[in-house]
């Protein structure tokens, strides 16, 4: 009797590039430039194309180091401090998020990112599904800024932020601004968007000749910076975050 289909029947396993994500070594999509790169090995064999399932038993090299099977998916709070770049290595040399997390976090990537002078709230997570579902716009998760810029706020300023605006051929949504105080030369603002371009809240607003001189995310999605201190990091509970992100697995 032919063991054929006893043999279809066997779960295949799980995506390659999907199990490194989950092992938070890299995004799908970056696993899939370093399985071209051949970086990827499988049971000692050379993994050439992302089509490729890993079961349980197998052994996953990168770089010729063993990947541990992946942890349950987590997910932590971290006030960034300004002066760090939130990459895992700078070409520059400077100072990275990563270098300077507090001791005893698994490796971790960032979701979105914080520039280097901005501050304050950064999701961090060992899932990179989960780092790339939570970038998307089409999550619909609302950032939340608390923003100091020079000068004085006129409220027709206000409304073209709230229209959305072009900026270098770039178009940027509507931003939600109100303004909290004024302090001499200083205004500080609340803003709040969904999109999150790179670099947007101070591009824009250096379009309306208002640059930006603090920004400090307090707010992504439902999760808060609160009063967590500055360099710290504090793990969200896995049943708060199965209630926030609808469909995430055990």
């Amino acid at each position: 009797m032919s063991d054929t289909p006893a043999a279809a029947d066997e779960p295949r396993g799980e995506r390659i590039a999907k199990y490194l994500s989950r092992a938070g070594i890299t995004s799908r999509r970056d696993a899939e430039a370093m399985i071209a790169a051949g970086r990827i090995r499988l049971n000692n064999a050379p993994v050439s194309h992302p089509a490729v399932f890993v079961k349980d038993g197998d052994i996953v090299l990168v770089d010729g180091k063993p990947v541990g099977e992946p942890d349950r998916t987590r997910l932590w709070r971290f006030h960034k401090p300004e002066g760090l770049v939130t990459t895992h290595k700078d070409p520059e040399g400077r100072p990275t998020v990563f270098d300077k997390l507090p001791p005893g976090l698994p490796r971790v990537m960032s979701i979105g990112r914080l520039d280097l002078t901005s501050e304050g709230l950064l999701l961090l997570t060992n899932d990179g599904a989960l780092a790339r579902q939570l970038e998307l716009p089409a999550t619909g998760w609302l950032r939340r800024y608390r923003v100091r810029v020079h000068g004085g706020v006129a409220p027709d300023k206000l409304k073209r932020l709230a229209e959305g605006l072009a900026v270098d051929g770039i178009k940027y949504g509507p931003i939600e601004a109100h303004i909290d105080s004024v302090q001499r030369s200083n205004t500080w603002m609340s803003m709040s968007l969904r999109e999150g371009k790179n670099r947007e809240i101070r591009r824009v607003m250096e379009a309306l000749a208002l640059p930006v001189t603090r920004l400090i995310r307090v707010a992504y999605g439902p999760f808060q910076l609160g009063t967590l201190p500055r360099g710290a990091a504090e793990e969200v509970n896995g049943k708060v975050l199965r209630e926030q992100v609808p469909g995430l697995g055990k």
